[in-house]
């Protein structure tokens, strides 16, 4: 124990060394600030060398703050250090019953992993695998095995109030195509009528089109009406002429997520050729059921990627709830998930009794973390083994991802990996800086205010003074 708590009172003193060299604040991020009105006590800034550990600049760094999306740097590289790289989730079909011919006497059983990125060319070559395995006609019903994540209700309209974003589409074990539809809306003046197509195909599914309208495009959604279920899609409403061809993507929130399964699974199930008698219903793995066949997603190092790069919300809930599962071997739930990486935190000498995990991707009114915990964190990040996979998930500064259109004509541009967070009143960005010099950085930067969003300047003008400074 004398040990122990010597080697605590080391490692604390050297913390101190370092912060005794830091900078508060970087005068250009002060005067962009100021220019923004928005207080330094409003931003909580971190940035620590990440070989030899000095700290450079630590300014209200240990204040608990909203991370915004930068939260989903704090759930990918716990997974990948926990799951590692070649982590992958398996979608499984089974049959139970006899296979006479190509009809199956029995029931097709379709258990989810919680892949966060089962989108359609993907589940289309898994039913592929199944008519290759001489299954065309199912008499019995399509059982969806959704149990690795407890099923807990979902209200798509709490963070904020409008539950057709795609973003606000709930987590699933066996979530397909992030359960998103697509509409592209074709006026055609000379019939004085609208087209309307859907993607994915849905069948059986029908669609009522709105009536073609005069006057400027404006807020063409809400002119719309619309009305989308499991039964069709309805707009008795109006799109202008002036709108031109419009694609709206949404979240039929009014429809479950097996009923999104159903429409999907009959229509591509039928254009292979193939019939079901029954339903789409869920249910549990019988015991006897025999494996058909077998999808095995992307490696995690790549789904991270999809994640950080165009800060995937949904991916992220997937991810948490995954880490859950996989670690408690229980039916998943975020406080599963978000205990996990307070464990894997604290095993790495990272105590952040600040830390709040809601769902793990920041699309939170509650999350919280503090600069210096997320920075500490891209620190031991760096010096670990899967380093390359997660640093290449996070944009590049000018080039990709959310950081593609900033910072384009500095010096900085193409010599950070920096993760953007955007939320009402809230501005993040954490990462990784190349300085001029050669050395690298752990850079995280928390705005919260009802100016944030003009905090913009203030998070570049710290990204490339560490790059001039650093």
């Amino acid at each position: 124990m004398r040990i122990s708590t010597s080697l605590q009172v080391a490692c604390m003193l050297l913390v101190l060394a370092f912060r005794a060299h830091a900078q508060q604040m970087p005068i250009p991020v002060a005067d962009a600030l100021q220019r923004a009105d928005i207080p330094a006590s409003a931003a909580g800034i971190y940035v620590q060398e990440v070989e030899n550990g000095e700290v450079m600049v630590a300014s209200n760094d240990t204040t608990s703050l909203n991370p915004a999306s930068t939260m989903k740097l704090v759930t990918s590289n716990a997974a990948l250090e926990i799951l590692g790289p070649t982590f992958s989730w398996k979608t499984q079909a089974y049959a139970s019953g006899s296979l006479q011919g190509d009809v199956l006497n029995g029931d097709l059983i379709i258990k989810g992993s919680g892949d966060p990125k089962l989108v359609l060319e993907n589940f289309w070559l898994f039913l592929r695998r199944i008519r290759a395995r001489g299954i065309r006609e199912i008499k019995g019903h399509v059982v969806l095995d959704r149990s690795l994540f407890e099923s807990l209700p979902h209200d798509a309209a709490a963070f904020d109030g409008d539950p057709a974003k795609p973003y606000n589409v709930g987590p699933d074990a066996l979530l397909l195509n992030y359960k998103a539809l697509g509409f592209r809306f074709t006026p055609d003046p000379r019939t004085r009528s609208v087209q309307v197509t859907i993607d994915p195909p849905l069948a059986p599914y029908s669609i009522a089109a709105p009536r073609l309208g005069n006057g400027d495009c404006g807020d063409w959604r809400n002119r719309l009406h619309a009305s989308i279920d499991a039964a069709g899609a309805r707009f008795p409403g109006t799109l202008p002429a002036s709108c031109g061809e419009k694609i709206w993507y949404v979240h039929p929130h009014q429809m479950t997520h097996t009923q999104y399964f159903a429409l999907i699974f009959r229509k591509m199930w039928a254009d292979m050729g193939g019939t079901l008698q029954g339903d789409v219903r869920n249910g549990a793995l019988p015991a006897a059921a025999q494996l058909v066949a077998e999808w095995e997603s992307a490696s995690l190092a790549e789904v991270i990627r999809d994640i950080n790069k165009y800060s995937n919300n949904v991916m992220a809930r997937q991810l948490l709830l995954t880490l859950g599962a996989v670690i408690t071997r229980l039916p998943a739930t975020t406080e599963y998930g978000a205990a996990v990486v307070r464990t894997w935190l604290g095993n790495k000498g990272i105590d952040a009794p600040e830390l709040s995990i809601e769902n793990g991707s920041g699309l939170s009114r509650t999350e919280r973390v503090s600069a210096r915990t997320l920075g500490r964190m891209l620190v031991e990040a760096y010096r670990g083994p899967t380093m390359p996979e997660f640093m290449s998930s996070l944009p590049l500064v000018a080039y990709d991802g959310t950081m593609r259109s900033r910072l384009v004509n500095q010096s900085v541009a193409g010599k950070a990996h920096i993760k953007t967070g955007s939320l009402n009143e809230v501005r993040s960005v954490a990462g990784y800086v190349l300085a001029a010099s050669g050395k690298r950085y752990a850079v995280a930067c928390l705005i919260n205010h009802p100016n944030a969003e003009r905090g913009r300047e203030a998070q570049d003008a710290l990204l490339q003074w560490v790059y001039e400074k650093g």
